[in-house]
């Protein structure tokens, strides 16, 4: 089991390219990541939401609520008796009528005009003088306002002008004669100046003072009053003592309900002292034992993702991606008024993050992960924290066993169908195991974790070619997009070189098979292959494979000449694969799947033309620049490539002549160091072999030759596949 694991890990590191940049090796980076994860798990584990049941107004409460905690809430019904009690003293407020006063004027300025003996006491300018105490008599008797002393005592303490208000009741509200206090006080307020004759005043209040008046209830100002004074009441706080009953089942919720529950949920918050020095040492603490296990996990375990920025960096994102996505939805079931915590009591996030790793990364670090953030979600979060964690972990498990094997991106939708499929089963466990089976309950838990998961499948089809490219990750979904023979390379491979393009093919088959046999990756081998020879496009007619007839080139060419063409179709290979924008991991096979090899026969040619003088020639001249291969894979390739090259030598292809060819390449590249860096163990190789020359000898079977056909006298021979 462990070897099958080991296996699989070094398959996983397939995905991510073997040479390292500063950022992958940057210790201030690492640090900077780290330090990223602890500050946002200190905020998730800090701020801690409460759930308190969130009952809609006038809906019916569905069970009993009890307070958890005392509290004081702002009783909006005895708030509103105390302002009622406040208004009690409260008397009308009473105007006169503005019509009455209008028609009083004309009448004053008729009286004027047609009598005329006001003229003959007064002086030159006695007429403008009255007609501006007219005006003055009109806006006073509209401002005024008569009230009882209560509410001229009201009035006083609210900071009303005192000036406009009369103590003073009006018996009638029809033909009332103004007792003289009211044209005392309109005399003392608004004609107490010297700029007004004697004579005047005595004339304007001589025909006002006798005259009946309508008087009115000045609403406007009532109300005005009453506000100001129920302003002046304020909030009525309730205690509620801790165990109280806040609602009955049944009962038809209120608003007063809702503020009990909304002040207990304050209350529940402020006693957790989040802002206490203390309760931040605690979740920095908790957060720092979080980390550490984290590290210290991945360190024993998996210490090549900390030597690797990028898949650090990767992993990070993904959880804090994944803590953020659950807090939003916490913070929307809780702040929700539709009650949907009811419905959504197990929300299910983690797959999310499961699936990425383990398509991402590798199964190893997903399983850790899942468990990881299932512990530290089900803390944080004002979940039912049982339920919550088991359905998480089960539904992560289950995601993590069926994602391995995933090829294509709609296969997401049939693992989250595995995980919502297991997760139902642990739904009615739990029910029956917690002896609280109800029918509606559980069906409200399969249908939640049904959107969640179906959520997630989205989710992961959305974000996985995002992750794929921002941090340069080949998964096998890549893979095989890149097998498409639409692809532009490989099209233009099939018609620029056909003999390589066919050879890439069969070498392809023969690797694959090969690594599959080792439980190596043998999707990677056989996509890499179709890829490794595109540099020969720029030259291929220099190569044996697309020359047709019995013209070659290389007789035109010294041995040094046709070995720098040989050669050149790596370099030529990287940069048209990076130009395409190929995975790091291809380019890497490009590179190494000739190694540091030499090419020996135009070495040979370059010898022999020196009378085999070693000296005379330069061997780094024929060797190509490597590296040489640094997996497992790029091992099989290398001895893939060269088999099938050398089996179109044999005159005859039998097992035997298979054997010994394949036994000579391996013995000499062993010899030449080539597989020093690539892990392959001999046990490995000596299956490596016998898969190789299996293979081969399947594809180049022998077939059946049919006997001449005779039809209307014509004789035609053919042959037919078996």
């Amino acid at each position: 089991m462990s070897d099958r694991m080991s296996a699989l890990e070094n398959q996983q590191e397939l995905k991510f390219a073997g040479e390292q940049g500063f950022f992958d090796k940057s210790r201030v980076i690492r640090y900077s990541i780290i330090l990223m994860l602890v500050i946002t798990l200190f905020m998730f584990l800090h701020h801690r939401e409460i759930q308190v049941e969130n009952l809609e107004l006038n809906t019916i409460a569905p069970s009993y609520i009890v307070s958890q905690v005392s509290f004081d809430f702002p009783d909006e019904e005895a708030t509103l008796i105390l302002r009622q009690d406040a208004l009690r003293d409260v008397g009308r407020i009473y105007a006169l009528s503005q019509k009455d006063v209008t028609q009083k004027r004309i009448e004053f300025e008729n009286f004027l005009l047609y009598n005329q003996s006001w003229q003959d006491e007064g002086s030159g300018n006695v007429f403008n003088t009255l007609y501006n105490a007219t005006d003055t008599m009109e806006r006073a008797l509209l401002d005024i306002r008569f009230t009882d002393a209560l509410t001229y005592e009201t009035l006083e303490r609210l900071g009303f002008p005192l000036k406009n208000y009369i103590v003073y009741l009006p018996n009638t509200s029809e033909n009332a004669i103004l007792p003289s206090s009211v044209w005392a006080n309109i005399q003392e307020h608004f004609f107490n100046s010297n700029a007004y004759n004697p004579l005047v005043i005595s004339l304007i209040f001589e025909f006002f003072k006798n005259a009946p008046w309508h008087i009115e209830d000045d609403i406007v100002a009532q109300q005005l009053l009453r506000r100001k004074i129920q302003a002046e009441v304020p909030e009525k706080m309730t205690h509620v003592s801790a165990g109280k009953r806040i609602i009955g089942q049944g009962d038809r919720v209120t608003s007063r309900h809702m503020a009990m529950l909304q002040a207990m949920k304050t209350e529940l918050g402020v006693s957790r002292n989040l802002n206490h020095p203390l309760t931040h040492l605690g979740s920095l603490i908790l957060t720092l034992l979080f980390v550490g296990v984290f590290l210290s996990y991945f360190q024993i375990n998996q210490p090549l993702l900390l030597t690797s920025n990028r898949k650090l960096f990767l992993l990070v994102t993904i959880i804090i991606l994944t803590l953020g996505l659950s807090k939003l939805a916490e913070f929307f079931l809780l702040s929700s008024r539709n009650s949907l915590i009811e419905i959504i009591r197990y929300p299910i996030f983690v797959p999310l993050a499961a699936i990425l790793v383990c398509n991402l990364i590798n199964p190893s670090v997903a399983t850790f992960t899942a468990g990881f953030l299932t512990i530290s979600s089900a803390i944080a979060l004002a979940f039912d924290w049982q339920g919550f964690l088991i359905f998480n972990l089960i539904a992560s498990l289950v995601a993590i066993l069926s994602t391995h094997s995933l090829r294509r991106r709609k296969e997401i939708f049939i693992v989250c169908l595995k995980a919502w499929l297991c997760t139902v089963a642990a739904i009615v466990a739990l029910h029956l195991y917690t002896s609280n089976y109800n029918e509606w309950s559980v069906l409200a838990d399969i249908g939640s974790t049904c959107f969640f998961m179906l959520l997630t499948a989205v989710l992961v089809v959305g974000i996985l070619p995002l992750l794929e490219a921002s941090f340069s990750i080949m998964t096998d979904v890549t893979l095989m997009e890149y097998m498409d023979p639409n692809h532009d390379l490989l099209r233009r491979l099939t018609i620029e070189a056909p003999g390589t393009y066919q050879h890439s093919v069969v070498v392809g088959n023969l690797a694959e098979a090969a690594a599959l046999a080792i439980q190596a990756n043998g999707l990677f081998c056989r996509v890499a292959t179709l890829y490794h020879d595109i540099g020969k496009m720029a030259t291929s007619q220099y190569f044996t494979e697309n020359q047709l007839g019995d013209v070659n080139i290389h007789q035109l060419l010294t041995p040094q000449e046709s070995a720098q063409v040989i050669m050149a179709h790596v370099p030529e290979g990287v940069a048209l694969a990076r130009e395409a924008g190929l995975p790091e991991p291809i380019i890497d096979i490009i590179k190494e799947h000739h190694g540091t090899t030499l090419v020996y026969y135009f070495y040979r040619k370059q010898l022999d033309r020196m009378n085999g003088d070693e000296s005379k020639v330069d061997e780094r001249e024929f060797r190509y620049a490597g590296p040489k291969p640094r997996s497992k894979e790029s091992g099989i390739i290398m001895i893939a490539d060269s088999f099938e090259a050398a089996s179109r030598s044999l005159e005859r292809v039998t097992e035997e002549a298979l054997t010994e060819l394949i036994d000579r390449i391996v013995r000499e590249k062993i010899e030449d160091g080539q597989f020093d860096q690539c892990l392959l163990t001999f046990e490995e190789l000596s299956i490596v072999k016998r898969m190789l020359v299996k293979t081969l000898l399947a594809a180049g079977h022998s077939r059946i030759k049919y006997p001449a056909h005779k039809e209307k006298g014509i004789h035609e021979h053919f042959e037919e596949s078996s």
